[in-house]
């Protein structure tokens, strides 16, 4: 499966998080959602329990005593064992050899900072210079549409 990158510059980008997290869930996948600081994944913790009843989305922090039955957990220490998707946010680190044995692997950047952009890029090259398929999706009018693949 491709890896791929989208770049956040419409939405907020826990709506984007919220909503591939329930797509992913309906797919039956267990997900890691990646960052790179702790701070940053506990808000996410307390956005995604405060959602409304009807859409939450099961989850738990890293560290707990049941995070191998976590259906999303929240870390900044790659864990994809067990777990069918990782989701990449704030710049976390995706390694080709995690992704060709992943359902999906999501790369969310923010389009609006320069230095994220910059490290996607990168990331980009990393990736398909290692083989791994990717694609490139960009947020327009709403939407989002695919721009480039690899």
């Amino acid at each position: 499966m491709p890896a791929l990158f989208y770049h956040v510059t419409q939405s907020p980008l826990e709506a984007v998080v919220e909503t591939l997290l329930t797509r992913a869930l309906g797919q039956g996948w267990r997900v890691e959602l990646r960052g790179v600081q702790a701070e940053r994944m506990a808000w996410f913790d307390q956005k995604l329990w405060l959602g409304p009843e009807d859409g939450f989305l099961p989850h738990g922090l890293a560290g707990g005593a049941h995070d191998d039955l976590q259906p999303v957990l929240l870390t900044t220490a790659p864990r994809p064992e067990g777990r069918q998707a990782v989701m990449s946010i704030d710049g976390a680190a995706v390694a080709p050899d995690e992704v060709v044995d992943l359902e999906r692997a999501w790369i969310l950047f923010n389009g609006l900072d320069p230095a994220a952009v910059q490290h996607a890029r990168e990331q980009w090259r990393a990736l398909t210079g290692a083989g791994v398929s990717a694609q490139y999706w960009n947020e327009e009018g709403g939407h989002w549409m695919k721009k480039a693949e690899s």
